[in-house]
């Protein structure tokens, strides 16, 4: 490694750094992030190294010069890194033949310091205390800082919401003005949020297009957002299916689109190229219905096919075909209801790795406070999946349905 890369390193590992995040593995293996962070320890500043392998996570504290080593180490198997300090970020990127470039932009001015106590407590990314004017006006905060009582749950869907913006920063480019997309914003909660972390915390340069259609939810955002100086942050009347007001987007977002919406957002991230999706969908009612009537269909062949063989079935027995094996969810609707969603969810990760997107399905707030709680994130990659063709094609016959996505991308 050059020595340029280790006076970084040295120049960095202090307490006026933030966050350090690597990413992007040579190989293919259960490692796929790194992230850093200084922490007070008696004998002094250490580094919490947080390696994400799978499902799993796992934590090791570092003195400065072992997490030097360490650095070093990862650097000769990951591509990427991105370190935020007070004062500037650094962008360090490393070619195949490792040889490494490395950006550094100053920010305007100096950011909060990372809080160097252990992760025993929550910490949040909008912490509670902080001067955030939109949760204020939101009734989320107090004119204190305060988290309202009642509003606590949509305080932690915020902040549960920005981790996983969080974690697609190093998929979004600094050096040109990001568009940001986001459908059915509502009360607009998480757009005031994404806009204030992405623009206000983080300094990207950053254009957000809330769009709904509620006339005087629209004009209130509008209003916010002018009292605030946010002047990239606009909202707009409109529906999913028939937006047509922008070419290129960087990032689309829909939160609680119901039932087909969720498809039509879906399909607008593709065809604008969208690098990043984040949806949440809700209300799953058409794959629900194909369900349903394809179920009465089966019950009924299948009692003229029992009138018509009654004496063979009782001889020889009847092999069970159709959807039969499903007999014990299909037969109740809230049962039948719950499947649908998830195999309405399934279809739609499928789809979108057939046309090049990483997809991951996660948790996206526990289940005790809303059953609204997966989200699918997409990250545009180079290629795309030809398995994931043949996967639909398998399931959309043996179901018999034909969801909203298959028209919308065909």
């Amino acid at each position: 490694m050059s020595q340029e890369i280790v006076g970084l390193f040295e120049e960095v590992l202090n307490r006026e750094l933030i966050q350090v995040i690597i990413s992007k593995p040579r190989e293919k293996s259960g490692t796929s992030k790194i992230k850093v962070r200084p922490i007070e320890e008696r004998e002094g500043i250490s580094f919490q190294f947080e390696k994400q392998e799978n499902t799993r996570v796992f934590h090791e504290n570092l003195n400065p010069y072992e997490a030097i080593e360490r650095l070093l180490e990862y650097m000769k198997i990951f591509k990427q890194m991105q370190i935020t300090t007070v004062s500037m970020d650094i962008h360090v990127l490393v070619s195949k033949k490792g040889k490494m470039t490395i950006n550094k932009k100053v920010h305007g001015e100096k950011k909060e310091p990372a809080k160097l106590t252990h992760n025993r407590t929550k910490s949040y990314l909008l912490a509670e205390g902080m001067d955030i004017p939109f949760l204020k006006d939101l009734g989320i905060m107090t004119l204190t800082g305060k988290v309202s009582h009642d509003k606590y749950d949509k305080f932690r869907q915020i902040n549960r919401f920005l981790e996983f913006v969080d974690d697609i920063l190093l998929h979004l480019t600094r050096e040109k003005e990001l568009t940001i997309l986001d459908f059915g914003c509502g009360k607009s909660y998480l757009t005031f949020a994404m806009y204030h972390y992405l623009h206000v915390l983080q300094g990207y340069d950053c254009r957000i297009i809330g769009l709904d259609l509620k006339e005087d939810m629209v004009a209130q955002s509008n209003r916010l957002a002018k009292e605030y100086g946010y002047e990239k942050l606009t909202f707009e009347i409109g529906d999913i299916g028939g937006y047509q007001g922008i070419k290129a987007v960087d990032m689309v977002v829909s939160l609680h689109a119901c039932d087909a919406a969720t498809d039509f957002a879906l399909a607008k991230a593709v065809a604008w190229g969208a690098k990043v999706i984040l949806a949440v969908p809700c209300c799953q009612h058409e794959i629900n219905q194909q369900l349903g009537d394809n179920w009465q269909k089966s019950k009924r062949q299948q009692r003229n096919q029992q009138a018509e063989n009654q004496c063979d079935n009782l001889l020889q027995g009847k092999q069970v075909e159709g959807m039969e094996p499903l007999a014990p969810i299909l037969e109740y609707g809230l049962l039948r209801e719950r499947f649908a969603a998830l195999l309405t969810d399934g279809l739609r990760a499928e789809y979108l790795k057939s046309v090049g997107y990483e997809i991951q399905v996660l948790e996206f707030i526990p289940l005790e406070h809303t059953a609204k709680n997966i989200l699918l994130r997409g990250v545009k990659k180079e290629t795309a999946r030809k398995d994931s063709v043949r996967r639909i094609e398998q399931c959309e016959e043996f179901f018999e349905i034909a969801p909203s996505i298959k028209r919308l991308l065909g």
